[in-house]
């Protein structure tokens, strides 16, 4: 089970030129499907007078990412998806890349297409900064303080990152994450503690 996954820590662009035709490739850090449309309906904005907007986006990093791929008029399967491709060969998610074409007059064919946005989303990644980033696996859990020493060792061991800790009269409640390699150890040793409820709240 992974620990980290990577994506890019902050945009870039790169320049692909073939037979007068100009395709600039940018790439984009994106947590949502939301930002990543904000984001192409900037880029449109910007590039009003380009030709095609194509783009690709992969957002996610456990289970099944969400993905999306965007011809904008080109034939379909010569834009989105080499672009998508340059995506999933680097093992990236979290990331748009959108390829603005500006037509030069001479037509490409498909394999021209295909080879073009291909290669323009290599040339746009190649100028990125890929890093990796940790995947916590977010739990709650309430405890009574007589197990508080108990517990306090266990997230230690565990190297828990504790985010919020909550006193009651008589019960304490934690926040925190843990990498996914170590949380399904953790959590049956907690379920087995006396008085130690444990939910699973999410992934970041």
């Amino acid at each position: 089970m992974a620990d980290t996954y990577t994506t890019i820590s902050q945009s870039a662009e790169g320049v692909y030129k073939d037979k007068g035709s100009k395709f600039i490739g940018l790439a984009f850090p994106v947590k949502t499907e939301e930002e990543a449309k904000h984001i192409i309906i900037d880029v449109k904005k910007k590039y009003y007078d380009a030709t095609h907007h194509c783009y690709a986006y992969q957002i996610g990093h456990v289970g099944e990412p969400n993905f999306r791929i965007n011809d904008d008029g080109e034939p379909s399967g010569t834009a989105g998806k080499p672009i998508y491709g340059q995506i999933l060969s680097n093992h990236l998610t979290d990331i748009l890349i959108i390829v603005v074409r500006y037509f030069g007059g001479t037509k490409l064919g498909v394999s021209g297409l295909i080879n073009a946005y291909k290669t323009c989303a290599m040339l746009t990644l190649n100028e990125a900064k890929k890093i990796d980033l940790p995947i916590k696996h977010l739990y709650e859990i309430v405890f009574q303080y007589d197990d508080l020493n108990n517990v306090m060792q266990l997230l230690k061991k565990y190297n828990a990152e504790i985010t919020a800790t909550e006193y009651g009269n008589d019960q304490v409640k934690i926040h925190f994450g843990v990498l996914p390699s170590v949380s399904s150890n953790m959590t049956e040793i907690f379920q087995n503690l006396y008085h130690v409820v444990i939910h699973h709240v999410g992934v970041v």
